[in-house]
């Protein structure tokens, strides 16, 4: 695995207040949704107000079980995301009562983990759990602590990209479920090497230093460690009105091709570069080789100077209509598709909070966030899992 920055919540610190709109006490009543479903491999998932009123924070719930027991806390309010691998959630939502052991570093009695995001880090301690999410489980699995007081302060190679995500509030969520393309959050990279901004073996006595991190001990993808649908999942939303909606409800599907409800229909499989996280896009006609779908960013991101921008939104005067050309690093596929650019002081002032046609700025990469996955079935494929179109790293849709 390539060592990568996950872009998991890239512009989610602009909320409905970004362009003059608010979060408001009040919201439209109308609601999307799919039919929901029993199977064991289906989770439900949900755009709403959430936590802190932020647009299109896609959300699901998990429990967290201290290994083999059943001393467990439902957690709702976390944050699914396919940009990132692993499960990071706060501290402050785990019961004392549910007590997960400490993954120990090489040189140190504790492992901290930082994780670099689009808007701010998290950062807290390893610990082992066992991760229930339907009817799946992914067994003794280590994960991030968010705020674990057992660490010490966040050290400098974790701090100085960008703010911290350390409380509900600033998280607006109480953790991100990363599904992405990966077994864990950073692979070979940091099993072989002490890299800053990744994993750190810490004392009690409030010293961290970089440290390698074997595979089996890194922050793992729950996805990837279920016994059984463990090689991908889908997100499947439905589409929703232009002006947006105030919930969304969608089904999280895991496993390809695994049963009959996880299949690819005509999905178009499109591999990523060289094992890494990106595929080429085509847009505005210029090509970017670093084009990944997150939906964990809550707008489509790209570069665009002659698009007006309020915030750190885009608001053009009328509805822009882009096509979108991606194809895949194996260049065996190519899919061409369209999407729309709303003025996001329009969308906020409807006090809805699910947007298919919301974006913003960014530059030298391409962001498909969630406004891309309305009306769309998304798959995530694990690196080097077999799946009906050939193994993982790949998306489709």
């Amino acid at each position: 695995m390539t060592l990568k920055i996950a872009w998991c919540v890239a512009a989610l610190a602009a909320t409905l207040a970004a362009c003059g709109g608010g979060g408001s006490t009040t919201s439209n009543s109308n609601g999307t949704g799919v039919t929901p479903s029993n199977a064991a491999n289906v989770q439900s998932v949900t755009v709403s107000e959430g936590i802190t009123g932020a647009a299109n924070m896609l959300m699901t719930t998990v429990t967290v079980c201290a290994p083999n027991t059943s001393q467990c806390q439902t957690i709702d309010n976390v944050q699914v995301d396919t940009g990132s691998d692993g499960l990071r959630i706060l501290a402050a939502a785990l019961p004392s009562s549910v007590a997960l052991p400490v993954v120990p570093a090489a040189n140190a009695p504790i492992t901290g983990a930082c994780a670099i995001f689009g808007t701010g880090f998290t950062w807290g301690a390893v610990r082992r759990a066992d991760v229930k999410i339907a009817g799946e489980v992914a067994a003794n699995i280590p994960i991030q602590v968010i705020a674990d007081p057992s660490t010490p302060s966040a050290p400098a190679g974790c701090t100085q990209s960008a703010g911290p995500m350390q409380t509900q509030g600033a998280l607006r969520a109480n953790g991100i479920l990363g599904i992405g393309l990966f077994v864990t959050d950073c692979g070979a990279a940091c099993a072989n090497n002490a890299l800053p901004g990744w994993y750190y073996g810490c004392t009690a006595g409030g010293a961290c230093a970089s440290t390698s991190q074997p595979i089996a001990q890194q922050i793992a993808n729950p996805v990837g460690a279920f016994s059984s649908d463990n090689n991908g999942a889908a997100i499947m939303l439905p589409a929703i009105p232009a002006t947006g909606s105030a919930t969304v409800n969608g089904s999280l599907v895991f496993g390809i091709g695994t049963q009959a409800n996880n299949g690819l229909g005509a999905a178009t499989p499109l591999a990523t570069i060289a094992s890494g996280a990106y595929v080429t896009s085509v847009l505005n006609g210029n090509t970017n080789a670093r084009t990944f779908f997150d939906s964990g960013s809550n707008g489509i991101f790209f570069a665009d100077a002659s698009l007006p921008q309020c915030g750190s939104w885009f608001c053009p005067a009328s509805t822009q209509t882009f096509g979108l050309s991606l194809s895949g690093g194996d260049g065996a596929s190519t899919k061409a598709t369209t999407f729309q650019v709303a003025s996001s002081q329009v969308l906020f002032s409807t006090f809805n909070f699910a947007f298919n046609d919301l974006a913003g700025p960014i530059g030298n990469v391409v962001d498909l966030g969630l406004p891309f996955f309305y009306g769309r079935s998304v798959y995530t494929a694990i690196e080097g899992r077999a799946t009906p179109l050939g193994p993982g790293p790949y998306y489709a849709y």
